[in-house]
């Protein structure tokens, strides 16, 4: 009777790897579906918003209040678009930045969210596009989806679309969305590479990216980064700017820049974060998935 082979070294280290990676994302899942409830409930974001390197827990007190961090939530978007939207939507902002506005969104285009949340930004994004676009949001959380949901019935928006999913694996066919916009999310996935990758697949030829994410200065390390905050607490996975350009640029696309806006911590900045899919593009798909995932142990909001 044969004795069951010893897992080498490489085996036990890409399992170590996998169960990192699954303990990671049910972090960011419990998170925002307990985010979820309490804007659900009318309760404003928790005291430890996205951007807060303190990484204090989030108990009573122990950080200031959300509307004092520094460019982060729903204070980034104007009057204007708060006032169009529940109540609910806003509260459940937990972004760095302004995607719709960044991606310069046309009448008639399709646009996609990845980590849709409340769906703040799919509902403007549904109202930019108009009645002829149409505007999907991807989620991986049932509460996030479920408010996204009710906040869009409330908002009487036909044209929107939630599906629930990961980023890392986006459920829509090749070639289908002309912009893909994101609000601190990225960061928070634990396979950037896979994200880039699903990003270019998606997206038409001539088709656009506009996101804004929490983007590290080139100097911090990963060892750095993962000193100033958590996984949830959207500084350790930051990648670093240079890393972001590579990562893009390795998945295909072209026109990739990377322009900070704020600062949010020590070396930390949200960022916009532009880049094209080329009309005719010819790219490795065995180039997307390695070289970051290293950087990719934790995230953003």
């Amino acid at each position: 009777m044969s004795t069951p082979s010893q897992p080498t070294v490489e085996d036990q280290q890409v399992l170590d790897g996998l169960v990192a990676e699954v303990a990671l994302r049910e972090q960011v899942r419990a998170r925002y579906a307990e985010l979820a409830e309490r804007a659900t409930a009318g309760s404003a974001q928790d005291d430890c918003g996205c951007g807060q390197p303190s990484d204090c827990g989030c108990d009573a007190g122990c950080c200031g209040p959300a509307a004092e961090a520094p460019g982060i939530g729903a204070g980034l978007y104007t009057a204007a678009d708060r006032d169009v939207l529940p109540d609910t939507a806003v509260l459940a902002s937990l972004g760095c930045g302004n995607p719709t506005a960044v991606a310069e969104l046309r009448e008639g285009e399709t646009v996609l969210d990845l980590g849709s949340g409340g769906g703040i930004d799919v509902l403007l994004s549904a109202h930019r596009v108009g009645p002829a676009g149409k505007a999907y949001g991807l989620d991986m959380t049932e509460e996030m989806l479920a408010l996204a949901r009710r906040n869009a019935t409330q908002a009487g928006a036909r044209n929107v679309e939630f599906l629930k999913g990961h980023i890392e694996a986006i459920p829509l066919p090749a070639a289908t969305v002309d912009v893909v916009i994101s609000n601190c999310v990225i960061n928070l996935s634990v396979d950037k590479p896979a994200v880039f990758a699903e990003t270019f697949r998606v997206l038409k030829p001539g088709g656009r990216l506009g996101v804004s994410d929490i983007v590290a200065e080139d100097h911090l390390t990963p060892t750095d980064r993962a000193e100033r905050g958590s996984h949830v607490g959207c500084i350790a996975g930051a990648l670093s700017s240079a890393e972001y350009r590579a990562g893009l640029a390795r998945a295909g696309f072209t026109d990739v820049s990377v322009t900070f806006t704020h600062q949010v911590g020590d070396g930390l900045h949200s960022a916009i974060i532009k880049a094209t899919r080329p009309r005719a593009a010819v790219t490795d798909p065995t180039a997307t998935r390695s070289e970051l995932r290293v950087v990719g142990q934790a995230g953003c909001c």
